[in-house]
């Protein structure tokens, strides 16, 4: 085994040696190393991608079109069968709710839709309910709440 192992080497080709460029005629890339002669592509550093030497660019010889869309609000849709994991009794909010990892992010509203069972007594507070939500809070002996809307800023 020891004796494979002194033996390694890297196939051809896969240890490629550096180009070492301006070092003479012998080299092949001496003088100019490369770079043709004389010019702004063949100094230090190439100028601006998108330059078009002075002329208006294409981006501002178009007109602007469209409109941006505002970012909508974002909805977080919470079923009943969720909420089941709560402690009867207790008041299932947007604060229990983020404790529970269920709403993430800022500025979203809540709504909580009908999917599923409900056997507990929940007191529910959210931003909007669909009507089989409501049903089914209330049957299981809770209550559902809807948050007053935000006063529009001025």
């Amino acid at each position: 085994m020891s004796d494979i192992l002194s033996r390694l080497s890297a196939p051809a080709g896969a240890q490629k040696a550096e180009r070492r460029v301006g070092r003479g005629p012998g080299s092949g890339v001496g003088k100019n190393c490369g770079r043709g002669s004389k010019g702004q592509r063949s100094r230090g550093h190439m100028g601006k991608v998108h330059f078009q030497g002075g002329q208006t660019p294409i981006q501002r010889r178009l007109p602007k079109r469209g409109f941006n869309v505002p970012s909508p609000i974002k909805t977080v849709s919470i079923n009943v069968s969720v909420l089941e994991r709560f402690d009867a009794g207790t008041e299932v909010n947007e604060e229990a709710l983020r404790a529970a990892r269920l709403v993430q992010g800022r500025g979203v509203k809540i709504k909580i839709l009908g999917d599923g069972d409900l056997t507990k007594k929940l007191v529910v507070t959210a931003d909007s309910f669909s009507k089989s939500a409501v049903s089914k809070i209330e049957s299981a002996g809770g209550k559902a709440n809807v948050t007053a809307p935000a006063a529009p800023q001025s």
